[in-house]
Protein backbone atom coordinates (compact mmCIF):
# COMPACT_ATOMS: atom_id res chain seq x y z
CA UNK A 1 0.00 0.00 0.00
CA UNK A 2 1.71 3.11 -1.11
CA UNK A 3 1.76 5.38 2.17
CA UNK A 4 0.74 9.32 2.68
CA UNK A 5 1.64 9.60 6.07
CA UNK A 6 4.39 8.09 8.66
CA UNK A 7 4.19 8.60 12.28
CA UNK A 8 6.71 7.85 14.58
CA UNK A 9 5.64 6.77 17.62
CA UNK A 10 2.60 4.40 18.96
CA UNK A 11 1.56 6.76 21.99
CA UNK A 12 -1.18 9.02 22.13
CA UNK A 13 -0.47 11.82 19.81
CA UNK A 14 0.69 9.16 16.91
CA UNK A 15 -2.34 6.71 17.43
CA UNK A 16 -4.81 9.38 17.96
CA UNK A 17 -3.44 11.25 14.47
CA UNK A 18 -3.34 7.82 12.97
CA UNK A 19 -6.93 7.10 13.12
CA UNK A 20 -7.80 10.97 12.23
CA UNK A 21 -5.89 10.86 9.22
CA UNK A 22 -6.86 7.46 8.31
CA UNK A 23 -10.61 8.51 9.01
CA UNK A 24 -10.46 10.89 6.31
CA UNK A 25 -8.92 8.94 3.59
CA UNK A 26 -5.54 9.25 4.11
CA UNK A 27 -3.19 6.07 4.13
CA UNK A 28 -1.16 5.97 7.43
CA UNK A 29 1.50 4.15 8.30
CA UNK A 30 2.79 4.39 12.47
CA UNK A 31 5.90 2.88 13.54
CA UNK A 32 6.20 1.96 16.72
CA UNK A 33 9.50 0.73 18.45
CA UNK A 34 8.09 -1.67 20.98
CA UNK A 35 6.39 -4.25 20.87
CA UNK A 36 3.36 -3.76 22.79
CA UNK A 37 1.71 -1.03 25.06
CA UNK A 38 3.13 -2.38 28.30
CA UNK A 39 5.14 -0.05 29.65
CA UNK A 40 4.45 1.15 33.65
CA UNK A 41 4.02 4.62 34.80
CA UNK A 42 3.41 6.83 31.46
CA UNK A 43 0.97 9.11 31.54
CA UNK A 44 -2.78 7.67 32.64
CA UNK A 45 -4.50 10.57 33.13
CA UNK A 46 -7.33 11.44 30.60
CA UNK A 47 -9.24 14.34 31.05
CA UNK A 48 -12.51 15.97 29.33
CA UNK A 49 -10.94 17.78 26.88
CA UNK A 50 -9.61 14.27 25.33
CA UNK A 51 -13.55 12.25 26.21
CA UNK A 52 -15.05 15.52 24.26
CA UNK A 53 -12.96 14.55 21.16
CA UNK A 54 -13.99 10.94 21.82
CA UNK A 55 -17.66 12.39 21.89
CA UNK A 56 -17.73 14.18 18.49
CA UNK A 57 -15.60 10.53 17.18
CA UNK A 58 -19.01 8.94 18.57
CA UNK A 59 -16.51 6.38 20.63
CA UNK A 60 -17.18 7.89 24.24
CA UNK A 61 -19.71 5.16 25.59
CA UNK A 62 -17.29 2.75 23.98
CA UNK A 63 -14.35 4.24 25.80
CA UNK A 64 -15.74 4.37 29.20
CA UNK A 65 -16.72 0.66 28.88
CA UNK A 66 -12.49 0.15 29.26
CA UNK A 67 -11.32 -0.09 32.55
CA UNK A 68 -10.77 3.24 34.58
CA UNK A 69 -11.04 5.10 37.88
CA UNK A 70 -12.64 8.89 38.12
CA UNK A 71 -11.09 11.76 39.74
CA UNK A 72 -13.57 14.66 40.26
CA UNK A 73 -11.40 16.58 43.02
CA UNK A 74 -7.53 17.18 44.81
CA UNK A 75 -7.03 17.92 47.86
CA UNK A 76 -3.89 19.50 49.47
CA UNK A 77 -2.26 18.86 52.97
CA UNK A 78 -0.06 21.41 54.05
CA UNK A 79 0.62 23.59 57.16
CA UNK A 80 -1.69 21.80 59.09
CA UNK A 81 -4.54 21.94 56.89
CA UNK A 82 -6.83 20.42 53.89
CA UNK A 83 -7.51 22.18 51.23
CA UNK A 84 -9.41 21.76 48.22
CA UNK A 85 -7.41 22.87 45.36
CA UNK A 86 -8.79 21.61 42.48
CA UNK A 87 -13.09 20.39 41.83
CA UNK A 88 -14.17 19.25 38.62
CA UNK A 89 -17.84 19.26 39.67
CA UNK A 90 -19.19 21.75 37.66
CA UNK A 91 -17.03 21.42 34.73
CA UNK A 92 -19.16 22.13 31.75
CA UNK A 93 -18.65 18.63 29.87
CA UNK A 94 -20.74 15.37 29.62
CA UNK A 95 -17.42 13.94 31.23
CA UNK A 96 -17.13 16.36 34.52
CA UNK A 97 -13.79 13.84 35.73
CA UNK A 98 -10.58 12.71 35.27
CA UNK A 99 -10.45 9.09 33.87
CA UNK A 100 -7.37 7.36 35.37
CA UNK A 101 -7.09 5.01 32.38
CA UNK A 102 -3.57 2.61 32.26
CA UNK A 103 -2.41 3.89 29.39
CA UNK A 104 -2.03 0.70 27.18
CA UNK A 105 -5.68 0.75 27.68
CA UNK A 106 -5.82 3.51 25.57
CA UNK A 107 -3.90 3.05 22.97
CA UNK A 108 -5.08 -0.43 22.51
CA UNK A 109 -8.95 1.44 22.32
CA UNK A 110 -7.26 3.76 19.87
CA UNK A 111 -6.06 0.96 17.95
CA UNK A 112 -9.18 -1.01 18.10
CA UNK A 113 -11.13 1.53 16.42
CA UNK A 114 -8.41 2.89 13.74
CA UNK A 115 -8.12 -1.03 12.59
CA UNK A 116 -11.26 -0.78 11.18
CA UNK A 117 -10.12 1.62 8.80
CA UNK A 118 -8.84 1.00 5.11
CA UNK A 119 -6.16 3.45 5.84
CA UNK A 120 -4.88 2.47 8.99
CA UNK A 121 -1.28 0.29 9.48
CA UNK A 122 0.26 0.16 12.66
CA UNK A 123 3.84 -1.75 12.96
CA UNK A 124 4.99 -2.64 16.54
CA UNK A 125 8.65 -3.34 17.21
CA UNK A 126 9.90 -1.09 14.27
CA UNK A 127 12.65 0.90 15.47
CA UNK A 128 13.31 4.13 13.29
CA UNK A 129 16.78 4.83 13.39
CA UNK A 130 16.76 7.98 10.77
CA UNK A 131 15.17 10.44 8.32
CA UNK A 132 15.46 10.14 4.76
CA UNK A 133 17.00 13.80 4.28
CA UNK A 134 16.46 14.31 0.02
CA UNK A 135 17.64 18.21 -1.14
CA UNK A 136 16.60 19.49 2.36
CA UNK A 137 13.24 18.01 2.60
CA UNK A 138 12.30 14.80 4.51
CA UNK A 139 11.06 11.88 2.70
CA UNK A 140 10.56 9.09 4.73
CA UNK A 141 12.60 7.21 7.27
CA UNK A 142 15.07 4.45 7.80
CA UNK A 143 14.06 1.72 10.02
CA UNK A 144 16.65 -0.58 11.83
CA UNK A 145 16.23 -3.42 9.88
CA UNK A 146 17.32 -1.56 7.02
CA UNK A 147 13.89 -0.90 5.37
CA UNK A 148 13.29 2.98 4.02
CA UNK A 149 9.73 3.89 4.02
CA UNK A 150 8.84 7.11 2.12
CA UNK A 151 5.74 9.31 2.43
CA UNK A 152 5.19 13.18 1.29
CA UNK A 153 4.86 13.83 5.38
CA UNK A 154 6.71 12.38 8.70
CA UNK A 155 4.59 13.05 11.83
CA UNK A 156 7.23 12.98 15.04
CA UNK A 157 5.11 11.37 17.55
CA UNK A 158 7.95 9.73 19.44
CA UNK A 159 7.99 11.60 22.77
CA UNK A 160 10.49 13.77 24.73
CA UNK A 161 13.70 11.71 23.65
CA UNK A 162 12.40 12.06 20.10
CA UNK A 163 14.80 11.18 16.96
CA UNK A 164 14.06 14.92 16.12
CA UNK A 165 15.78 16.04 19.24
CA UNK A 166 18.49 13.32 19.67
CA UNK A 167 19.62 14.33 15.78
CA UNK A 168 19.21 18.53 16.34
CA UNK A 169 16.45 18.28 13.31
CA UNK A 170 14.63 21.04 14.73
CA UNK A 171 15.48 23.86 17.45
CA UNK A 172 15.14 23.06 20.96
CA UNK A 173 14.48 25.68 23.33
CA UNK A 174 14.76 23.79 27.49
CA UNK A 175 12.86 25.80 30.19
CA UNK A 176 15.00 23.96 32.91
CA UNK A 177 12.77 21.90 35.66
CA UNK A 178 13.99 22.01 39.51
CA UNK A 179 12.47 18.58 40.23
CA UNK A 180 12.81 14.78 39.27
CA UNK A 181 9.94 12.57 40.66
CA UNK A 182 10.07 8.40 41.89
CA UNK A 183 6.38 6.76 40.94
CA UNK A 184 5.93 3.70 42.91
CA UNK A 185 2.22 1.86 43.91
CA UNK A 186 0.70 1.94 47.56
CA UNK A 187 -2.05 -0.55 48.26
CA UNK A 188 -5.16 1.32 49.66
CA UNK A 189 -6.05 0.45 53.41
CA UNK A 190 -9.54 3.03 52.77
CA UNK A 191 -12.84 3.02 50.91
CA UNK A 192 -12.26 6.39 49.55
CA UNK A 193 -12.49 7.05 45.75
CA UNK A 194 -12.16 9.96 43.40
CA UNK A 195 -9.80 12.23 44.71
CA UNK A 196 -6.36 13.00 44.26
CA UNK A 197 -4.67 13.56 47.43
CA UNK A 198 -0.89 15.65 48.11
CA UNK A 199 0.71 16.09 50.99
CA UNK A 200 3.19 19.06 51.85
CA UNK A 201 5.46 18.91 55.17
CA UNK A 202 9.08 19.78 56.24
CA UNK A 203 10.84 19.91 53.02
CA UNK A 204 9.05 16.84 51.16
CA UNK A 205 6.14 16.40 48.51
CA UNK A 206 3.81 12.87 47.57
CA UNK A 207 0.90 12.83 45.28
CA UNK A 208 -1.04 9.96 45.62
CA UNK A 209 -3.26 9.04 42.85
CA UNK A 210 -6.79 6.77 43.43
CA UNK A 211 -6.01 3.85 41.55
CA UNK A 212 -8.72 1.99 42.48
CA UNK A 213 -7.42 -0.79 44.34
CA UNK A 214 -3.87 0.97 44.84
CA UNK A 215 -2.36 4.37 45.17
CA UNK A 216 -0.11 5.80 42.46
CA UNK A 217 2.20 7.82 44.15
CA UNK A 218 4.75 10.34 43.59
CA UNK A 219 7.40 11.17 45.61
CA UNK A 220 9.24 14.63 44.48
CA UNK A 221 12.34 15.47 45.17
CA UNK A 222 15.56 18.28 43.85
CA UNK A 223 16.50 17.68 40.38
CA UNK A 224 19.42 15.26 40.20
CA UNK A 225 18.92 14.23 43.73
CA UNK A 226 18.05 9.71 42.82
CA UNK A 227 21.28 8.59 43.15
CA UNK A 228 21.81 10.43 46.50
CA UNK A 229 18.02 9.40 47.95
CA UNK A 230 18.59 5.96 46.70
CA UNK A 231 22.10 5.63 48.27
CA UNK A 232 20.81 6.30 52.37
CA UNK A 233 18.51 2.94 51.46
CA UNK A 234 14.96 2.07 51.46
CA UNK A 235 14.36 2.40 54.82
CA UNK A 236 15.36 6.28 54.82
CA UNK A 237 13.02 6.85 52.01
CA UNK A 238 10.11 5.03 53.42
CA UNK A 239 11.03 6.60 57.10
CA UNK A 240 10.40 10.50 54.79
CA UNK A 241 7.07 8.54 52.92
CA UNK A 242 5.93 7.75 56.47
CA UNK A 243 6.38 11.33 57.51
CA UNK A 244 4.85 13.27 54.73
CA UNK A 245 1.87 11.18 54.59
CA UNK A 246 1.67 9.58 57.96
CA UNK A 247 -2.45 8.96 56.98
CA UNK A 248 -0.44 5.82 54.99
CA UNK A 249 0.49 4.09 58.18
CA UNK A 250 3.28 1.90 58.22
CA UNK A 251 4.39 1.18 54.30
CA UNK A 252 7.71 -1.06 55.35
CA UNK A 253 6.28 -4.09 54.02
CA UNK A 254 4.58 -2.54 50.61
CA UNK A 255 7.92 -1.44 49.15
CA UNK A 256 10.27 -4.12 49.28
CA UNK A 257 13.38 -2.68 47.49
CA UNK A 258 14.53 0.60 45.48
CA UNK A 259 13.88 -1.19 42.47
CA UNK A 260 10.01 -0.64 42.96
CA UNK A 261 10.80 2.74 42.51
CA UNK A 262 10.62 3.87 39.38
CA UNK A 263 12.31 7.74 38.57
CA UNK A 264 11.35 10.49 35.84
CA UNK A 265 13.06 12.49 35.49
CA UNK A 266 11.36 16.14 34.73
CA UNK A 267 11.89 18.25 31.51
CA UNK A 268 10.27 21.43 30.59
CA UNK A 269 11.33 22.53 26.91
CA UNK A 270 9.90 23.03 23.44
CA UNK A 271 10.87 22.98 20.29
CA UNK A 272 10.99 26.74 18.75
CA UNK A 273 10.27 25.25 15.50
CA UNK A 274 8.04 22.16 15.25
CA UNK A 275 8.47 21.78 11.45
CA UNK A 276 10.41 21.71 8.65
CA UNK A 277 9.83 20.25 4.74
CA UNK A 278 8.51 17.12 4.63
CA UNK A 279 8.43 17.09 8.71
CA UNK A 280 5.68 18.03 11.75
CA UNK A 281 6.56 17.44 15.42
CA UNK A 282 3.67 17.05 17.57
CA UNK A 283 2.92 16.21 21.26
CA UNK A 284 5.86 15.34 23.62
CA UNK A 285 8.28 15.13 21.00
CA UNK A 286 7.54 19.17 19.71
CA UNK A 287 6.80 20.18 24.28
CA UNK A 288 7.68 17.93 26.90
CA UNK A 289 5.25 18.97 30.03
CA UNK A 290 5.89 18.80 33.41
CA UNK A 291 4.11 15.86 35.44
CA UNK A 292 2.04 18.98 36.92
CA UNK A 293 -1.91 18.85 36.47
CA UNK A 294 -1.27 15.19 34.07
CA UNK A 295 -1.97 17.95 30.98
CA UNK A 296 0.44 16.16 28.80
CA UNK A 297 -1.36 13.10 27.11
CA UNK A 298 -4.39 15.62 26.52
CA UNK A 299 -2.04 18.47 24.77
CA UNK A 300 -1.09 15.67 22.68
CA UNK A 301 -4.49 14.92 21.49
CA UNK A 302 -5.38 18.59 21.10
CA UNK A 303 -2.17 18.64 18.55
CA UNK A 304 -3.19 15.18 16.89
CA UNK A 305 -6.86 16.66 16.01
CA UNK A 306 -5.18 20.64 15.18
CA UNK A 307 -2.57 18.37 12.73
CA UNK A 308 -5.64 16.51 10.89
CA UNK A 309 -7.53 19.20 10.45
CA UNK A 310 -5.47 21.38 8.83
CA UNK A 311 -3.55 18.75 6.95
CA UNK A 312 -5.48 15.71 6.12
CA UNK A 313 -7.95 16.77 3.64
CA UNK A 314 -5.35 18.00 1.37
CA UNK A 315 -2.86 14.97 2.10
CA UNK A 316 -5.88 12.83 1.02
CA UNK A 317 -5.76 14.37 -2.57
CA UNK A 318 -2.08 13.92 -2.80
CA UNK A 319 -1.86 17.72 -2.63
CA UNK A 320 1.36 18.85 -0.94
CA UNK A 321 1.23 20.04 2.69
CA UNK A 322 4.11 21.90 3.48
CA UNK A 323 3.00 25.42 2.98
CA UNK A 324 0.67 24.11 6.02
CA UNK A 325 3.16 22.79 8.90
CA UNK A 326 3.40 26.13 10.35
CA UNK A 327 -0.58 26.33 10.52
CA UNK A 328 -0.21 23.81 13.11
CA UNK A 329 2.74 25.16 14.86
CA UNK A 330 0.39 28.68 15.04
CA UNK A 331 -2.46 26.96 15.64
CA UNK A 332 -1.20 25.07 19.09
CA UNK A 333 1.71 27.24 20.38
CA UNK A 334 0.33 29.97 21.92
CA UNK A 335 -1.40 27.60 24.66
CA UNK A 336 0.86 25.46 24.74
CA UNK A 337 3.70 28.15 25.98
CA UNK A 338 1.11 29.40 28.27
CA UNK A 339 0.80 26.22 29.99
CA UNK A 340 4.13 25.94 30.30
CA UNK A 341 4.65 29.56 31.92
CA UNK A 342 1.84 28.52 34.50
CA UNK A 343 4.09 24.70 35.45
CA UNK A 344 7.73 27.00 35.15
CA UNK A 345 6.20 29.46 37.90
CA UNK A 346 4.25 26.86 39.68
CA UNK A 347 7.67 24.38 39.53
CA UNK A 348 10.48 27.62 40.40
CA UNK A 349 8.05 29.72 42.96
CA UNK A 350 6.33 26.98 44.93
CA UNK A 351 7.51 23.27 44.65
CA UNK A 352 11.24 24.45 44.36
CA UNK A 353 11.05 26.94 47.87
CA UNK A 354 8.57 24.24 49.27
CA UNK A 355 11.47 21.40 49.29
CA UNK A 356 14.50 23.39 50.52
CA UNK A 357 12.39 24.38 53.51
CA UNK A 358 13.28 22.14 56.53
CA UNK A 359 10.68 22.99 58.62
CA UNK A 360 7.11 22.25 58.71
CA UNK A 361 4.84 25.83 57.39
CA UNK A 362 2.89 26.80 60.02
CA UNK A 363 0.44 28.18 57.60
CA UNK A 364 -0.38 27.78 53.74
CA UNK A 365 0.73 29.98 51.40
CA UNK A 366 -1.25 33.34 50.50
CA UNK A 367 -2.55 31.70 47.07
CA UNK A 368 -3.71 28.07 48.47
CA UNK A 369 -5.47 30.26 51.15
CA UNK A 370 -7.15 31.85 48.69
CA UNK A 371 -8.31 29.27 47.05
CA UNK A 372 -9.81 28.01 50.43
CA UNK A 373 -11.68 30.89 50.90
CA UNK A 374 -13.38 31.47 47.78
CA UNK A 375 -15.25 28.07 46.13
CA UNK A 376 -15.42 29.63 42.41
CA UNK A 377 -11.25 29.77 42.32
CA UNK A 378 -11.65 26.01 42.98
CA UNK A 379 -13.58 25.95 40.08
CA UNK A 380 -11.65 27.58 37.40
CA UNK A 381 -8.69 26.19 38.33
CA UNK A 382 -10.63 22.76 38.00
CA UNK A 383 -11.70 23.90 34.41
CA UNK A 384 -8.33 24.88 33.49
CA UNK A 385 -6.95 21.57 34.26
CA UNK A 386 -9.76 19.36 32.75
CA UNK A 387 -10.69 21.11 29.51
CA UNK A 388 -7.41 22.94 29.22
CA UNK A 389 -6.99 26.41 26.64
CA UNK A 390 -8.16 25.80 23.10
CA UNK A 391 -10.04 23.31 23.02
CA UNK A 392 -9.72 21.29 19.12
CA UNK A 393 -12.50 20.15 17.68
CA UNK A 394 -12.45 17.72 15.03
CA UNK A 395 -14.04 18.99 11.90
CA UNK A 396 -13.43 16.17 9.35
CA UNK A 397 -15.56 13.84 7.85
CA UNK A 398 -15.44 10.40 7.60
CA UNK A 399 -14.04 9.90 4.51
CA UNK A 400 -16.55 8.01 1.97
Amino acid sequence: MQTDLIITGGGPAGIMASLLFARAGCRVRVLEKHADFLHDFRGDTVHPSTMDIMGQLGLLERFLARPHQRLTRAELRIGGRELVVGDLSRVRSRTPFVAMMPQWEFLDFLRQEASSLPGFRLDMGKAVTRYLNEDGRIAGVELASGEQVRAPLVIAADGRHSLVRRHDLLPLKDLGSPIDVFWFELPKRTRESGTLRIAVDGGRILVRVDRGEYWQCALVFPKGRAAELKARGLGALIAEIEAVEPRLGAIGGDLASLQDLHLLEVSLDRLTRWHRPGLLAIGDAAHAMSPMGGIGINLAIQDAVAAANILAPRLAEGQPVDQLLNKVQRRREASTRLIQFVQKVAQDWVLAPVLRRQLALSKPPLPLRMLEAVPAFRRVSGRAIALGIRRERVELPLAA
